[in-house]
């Protein structure tokens, strides 16, 4: 098993992506913190592991946009499993319908400081405890397309994700001396989509494979850059989109 006496803190970890995530990770040996603010939702995830290994799995509720919570996970997850080697940033959420010209302020903000700053807090106070522990460590930052193209109504989501590239190669020049890689996985429209737990029937998907993306597939791409088989990558932007972004010039 890839991550056998591994420790891997997973944000948004109780839907969707972070789920399965979670599940490829604990099923590769990892001791696994689903991190959630839906105490249902990280409960039932970190249960379903503990069920495929007792111990594999322990739920984390966090405000990832607040310091303080962010801190004492980490902390409690050190207490609960003995330190941190992965942190999968995957929380997100969007704001949908309205153009810059509509978009209120206190939206913005708020998905900025979730969808971004919280990159910014994980990495800090895991960062730290990776560096104290002096064993290295692997951080994946889960980006979108959307940073890459924009967005006509997904102003703020757009904006985060697009910071987030370039966050993640700064990581990787300040941490790398210690040994932590630091990366970026980017999909496409995943499962549900972001805040809602059913996927339309009619959700649009363009791309050069012809089929949608599930879960599955980003949880193979973050279990491969946590593994020693990407031992010499970081600062890398890991696209898998199925090629979205060239599927309007792939005529």
């Amino acid at each position: 098993m890839r991550f056998e006496d591994k420790v891997a803190i997973v944000t948004g970890g109780g839907r969707n992506v972070g789920a399965a995530i979670s599940s490829r990770l604990a099923r590769e040996g990892a001791r696994v913190a689903v991190a959630d603010m839906d105490t249902g939702r990280g409960k039932a995830v970190a249960g379903e592991l503990n069920e495929f290994r007792p111990g594999a799995g322990h739920f984390v509720r966090c405000d990832v946009s607040s310091a303080d919570d962010v801190r004492q996970m980490v902390d409690e997850v050190a207490a609960t499993f003995g330190g941190v080697d992965i942190l999968v940033n995957g929380v997100a959420i969007t704001d949908r319908g309205t153009t810059v010209l509509d978009l209120d302020e206190k939206v913005w903000s708020r998905v900025l400081a979730v969808s971004l700053d919280s990159v910014f807090l994980c990495a800090k106070y895991a960062g730290r405890l990776m560096v104290e522990q002096g064993r290295g460590g692997v951080i994946v930052n889960i980006g979108s397309t959307s940073g890459h193209r924009g967005r006509r109504n997904a102003t703020a989501y757009a904006a985060a994700k697009g910071a987030i590239i370039p966050l993640t190669r700064s990581l990787a020049v300040q941490l790398g001396e210690y040994g932590i890689r630091v990366n970026t996985v980017t999909p496409n429209k995943v499962g549900s989509p972001v805040g809602e737990d059913v996927e339309p029937a009619d959700r649009k998907r363009e791309n050069l494979l012809g089929r949608g993306a599930v879960p599955g597939d980003i949880a193979d791409a973050v279990a491969f850059l946590c593994s020693e088989e990407a031992a010499f990558i970081t600062a890398a932007d890991l696209m898998v989109d199925g090629g979205s972004l060239y599927a309007s010039t792939a005529g």
